[in-house]
């Protein structure tokens, strides 16, 4: 695979579980999903030497295909409001998480290696008082190569919403922020708001930015995908930031185990077996030519039953084409009932999946211990 940008979405997805599943599961086009205000709660409960109960596992939504970066809270009340999904299939970029250089709940930096240099990545959530904004400006952060900083910044200002008529002085601490990275406030390629009210009386607003890194002509704009927002009232911001071209392998070939392809191959292996001569074998250039037969014959049979498969942790997952006709319903009215709807077909479909999964391991494999750590992962 050739890589020569990396596509990001950005959206504040108002700590709804299913919004950020929905993401994961869809949005495989994107290399990067950063969120605001994420899902933070109990997972599950974990064996305890304390309680006979279980310790709750306190989380975010996790994807077998994405890498989450987030900072682990020191409790129920540090839990973080923003997270970032790294696509798995960008591993060799190396991405990191640095809560070396900003420890704070509602900041994310990640960065990633491209052409022997690391570039940064920023997340921002800024509540009503501005708490993220507010430690950017008070603490020294010594980074280059900021690629990008975006999120939620709560600041309704003229100078990126028209039907605002003010200006806002945080704003003026917002553009020294991001004249310290060296970045500049995108321009959207289709203007409308961001952010979406349902209160009686209360008009939409833009609230979600993005900063690009200044002087780049191919850098300077990002769409904003109102249509996209499920049920939050924030609409996703997407960009496509171009980089060095990194060429690495995210497909393989293979032959899925129990499968028309397997036994075709295996026919195929022995049928030439049967036929391969063997006979007047008595010397070293004879058996060569044996060798090189047998493993011509097999190198055949592969390529013609392997198929292409996606590298990834795990291929099969519980997302079904009747969430997919669920997710399009909703998207097509944006009524409550079809939402509603989404809901009811996700949890019926997780349900019957992992029901699945349980019995094939108890069934097949016969041991506790194989459901262990399928659940631990």
């Amino acid at each position: 695979m050739k890589l020569k940008s990396l596509k990001i979405l950005s959206q504040n997805i108002w700590k709804n579980s299913l919004i950020v599943q929905t993401l994961l599961e869809t949005q495989k086009d994107f290399d990067i999903i950063l969120i605001q205000e994420p899902p933070w709660s109990e997972i599950r409960k974990v064996p305890s030497s304390s309680n006979n109960k279980g310790e709750p596992l306190i989380g975010t939504s996790h994807h077998p295909n994405w890498i989450m970066f987030g900072r682990y809270p020191k409790d129920i009340n540090d839990s973080p409001r923003v997270v970032s999904y790294v696509n798995i299939r960008l591993s060799p970029l190396r991405f990191l998480l640095h809560k070396d250089i900003i420890n704070h709940r509602d900041i994310n930096l990640i960065s990633f290696f491209n052409d022997n240099l690391y570039f940064f990545i920023l997340n921002v959530y800024s509540n009503s008082s501005h708490t993220a904004l507010k430690y950017l400006k008070d603490t020294e952060v010594n980074i280059d190569n900021v690629l990008i900083m975006t999120g939620d910044f709560n600041i309704r200002d003229s100078l990126w919403d028209p039907t605002f008529p003010h200006h806002s002085t945080i704003s003026d601490d917002l553009f020294i922020i991001a004249d310290s990275f060296n970045l500049t406030l995108s321009s959207t390629t289709n203007p409308c708001p961001t952010r979406y009210s349902d209160m009686p009386g209360e008009v939409n607003s833009v609230l979600d930015l993005m900063f690009l890194r200044s002087g780049s002509p191919e850098l300077d704009s990002h769409h904003i995908s109102s249509e996209n927002r499920l049920s939050s009232d924030h609409a996703p911001l997407s960009v496509e930031i171009p980089i060095i071209e990194e060429i690495f392998q995210t497909l393989k070939f293979m032959i899925p185990l129990k499968s028309d392809y397997e036994k075709a191959f295996i026919d195929e292996v022995i049928l030439n077996f049967k036929s391969l001569n063997t006979n007047n074998m008595d010397d070293v250039v004879k058996l060569d030519h044996v060798v090189k037969g047998i493993g011509h014959f097999i190198d055949q049979a592969w390529k013609g039953n392997a198929k292409k498969s996606r590298i990834s942790k795990h291929s099969k997952q519980w997302w079904s084409d009747e969430c997919s006709q669920a997710l399009n319903n909703y998207r097509d009215s944006r009524s409550l009932e079809n939402w509603k709807n989404f809901k009811k077909v996700i949890k019926n479909v997780k349900r019957s999946y992992f029901n699945d999964k349980i019995q094939e391991i108890a069934n097949k494999r016969k041991s506790p211990w194989e459901l262990t750590s399928w659940i631990n992962r």
